[in-house]
């Protein structure tokens, strides 16, 4: 990739979506995501060791006492939760004049700076040639340039089949998984999502494609070159085959969303020239990721 994905537009936006975020939150919700485990925010669960960034407000000032040693208190319904982010890096992904793949990377920070910001654990996930390359688990806003690191030491080339790459990973806990991909793979579809779902995961589907191919301008004879698989194909192109195209694109998104949603799942698609404003506070608040 050409395009500096991490510049200081990103960190810039960044921190304004960071601040909005804060402000939609309701009072009181500051802390870990709340679980479905019965529980008020006055019953004690659990200690964990404090992080820098965490919220020194939490911290549990007799324990320092004690043991010389920052922890902060967590309640029942504040269980931090096990973000697993998986990232498509197939060639297929580096396309279009806004890339994929940039935009890929983009919501991959922001999700993970969310994620730490509220106490959760992150761990990334690049799928690639049938294989998953996993970073380590990420804890605390002063890990974030170590999860932009991870991203950014990747490469996008090559093909993938998601389902035979996310299944080389082993969930061992109940926690959230993300898949952002522009879903042109090898394989199927519904075994990722019923894999996930296996392993008791919420199931968030993130479907990134370019302009290019939400809204092909061709016409006329054009050479058509599969950028993973190298394979050409000499099409006429028509208002007829533009037609088909446009109806196995709505096919495919109306599939992996039913699909989703069988399995208590969601399914969004969005444009690689999307601003990352309405991605978050429109597509991301639309379906309750915020």
């Amino acid at each position: 990739m050409k395009e500096k994905v991490f510049d200081e537009n990103f960190y810039r936006k960044l921190e304004s979506i960071s601040i909005k975020a804060r402000m939609t939150l309701t009072d009181g919700a500051a802390g870990g995501r709340k679980s479905k485990a019965k529980g008020s925010s006055v019953e004690f669960s659990d200690f964990r060791e404090y992080t820098p960034g965490d919220d020194f407000r939490r911290i549990d000032w007799n324990a320092y006492g004690r043991f010389d040693k920052l922890f902060l208190r967590l309640f029942m319904e504040e269980r931090e939760a096990l973000l697993n982010i998986f990232c498509d890096c197939s060639k297929s992904m580096d396309f279009g004049e806004k890339s994929k793949a940039a935009m890929a990377l983009r919501i991959t920070g922001i999700l993970t700076y969310l994620a730490l910001n509220n106490l959760d654990r992150v761990c990334l996930n690049r799928l690639q040639e049938g294989t998953v390359v996993t970073s380590s688990s990420y804890m605390g806003k002063s890990s974030f340039q170590k999860a932009l690191q991870f991203l950014e030491s990747g490469s996008f080339m090559g093909n993938t089949n998601l389902a035979e790459s996310i299944k080389r990973k082993e969930l061992k806990s109940r926690g959230i998984s993300v898949v952002i991909s522009d879903f042109f793979t090898t394989g199927s579809i519904d075994e990722v999502i019923k894999y996930l779902a296996f392993k008791k995961q919420q199931i968030i589907l993130i479907q990134v494609l370019c302009e290019d191919e939400l809204d092909p301008r061709l016409g006329g004879q054009v050479r058509l070159v599969d950028s993973e698989t190298e394979a050409e194909m000499n099409l006429t192109i028509t208002p007829k085959l533009l037609k088909a195209y446009e109806a196995k694109l709505r096919g495919l998104q109306t599939g992996i969303k039913a699909s989703a949603k069988k399995y208590g799942g969601v399914f969004f698609h969005i444009s690689s020239s999307d601003s990352l404003e309405k991605i978050v506070f429109e597509d991301f608040a639309r379906e309750g990721l915020l």
